[in-house]
C-alpha cells in the first residue's frame, strides 16, 4: 500500500472510529473517549455504575442544577459520570463561557464537541439520559425531567 492509499483510508475511518454506538440495554456500553472541561482523557470506566448524559441546553441545565449543589467526589463515590452533548453550541460561547464554568465545578464532565459523535444516543427533550450499568453492561436506560427525578436518580432524598 502506497503513501497516498494509507491517507485516503485513514481519511476515511478517522471519522467512523470517532462515533460512538449508542447504547442499547443488555449489551456493553459502548466506548466513549473525549476530553474532560480541563483537556484531560475521559471515559467510561468498568467500574461505572451510572452514566448521566445531557444533549441539549435544557438538559445540562437540569444537570447542573442538581450536581452544582453536591460536594467534590459526589459522582466519583456513586460510581457515576457526567457526559455533556456541547456540540449544538457555537464555538465562540463554548469556549468563552460554557467551559470556563464547567472547570469550576468540583467533578468532571466528559465534553462531546463534535455533532456526530453521539447522535444516536438515546435522548429525551429537555431530559437527562441515565444509563444504567454493570460490569460494563448496560441494564436501564432511563430519564430524568425535573431536579426531583434527578435526585431521586442519583440516591439523595428530597
Amino acid at each position: 500500500m502506497n503513501i497516498q492509499s494509507l491517507l485516503v483510508a485513514c481519511a476515511i475511518a478517522m471519522p467512523v472510529a470517532s462515533w460512538a454506538e449508542p447504547p442499547t440495554t443488555g449489551q456493553i456500553m459502548p466506548s466513549v473517549l473525549v476530553q474532560d472541561q480541563h483537556g484531560q482523557t475521559w471515559r467510561i470506566t468498568a467500574n461505572t455504575r451510572l452514566l448521566l448524559f445531557a444533549a441539549g441546553r435544557k438538559a445540562s441545565n437540569l444537570a447542573m442544577e442538581v450536581l452544582g449543589q453536591q460536594p467534590k467526589g459526589f459522582l466519583a463515590a456513586r460510581h457515576a459520570l457526567y457526559l455533556a452533548d456541547m456540540s449544538k453550541m457555537p464555538g465562540f460561547i463554548t469556549r468563552t463561557f460554557a467551559l470556563p464554568s464547567l472547570r469550576e465545578q468540583p467533578f468532571e464532565v466528559g465534553v462531546v464537541l463534535d455533532e456526530k459523535r453521539l447522535t444516536d444516543w438515546p435522548r429525551q427533550e429537555d431530559a437527562v439520559t441515565l444509563i444504567r450499568l454493570e460490569a460494563g453492561r448496560v441494564v436501564a436506560v432511563e430519564y430524568a425531567a425535573s431536579a426531583e427525578s434527578l435526585r431521586g436518580a442519583l440516591g439523595l432524598t428530597p
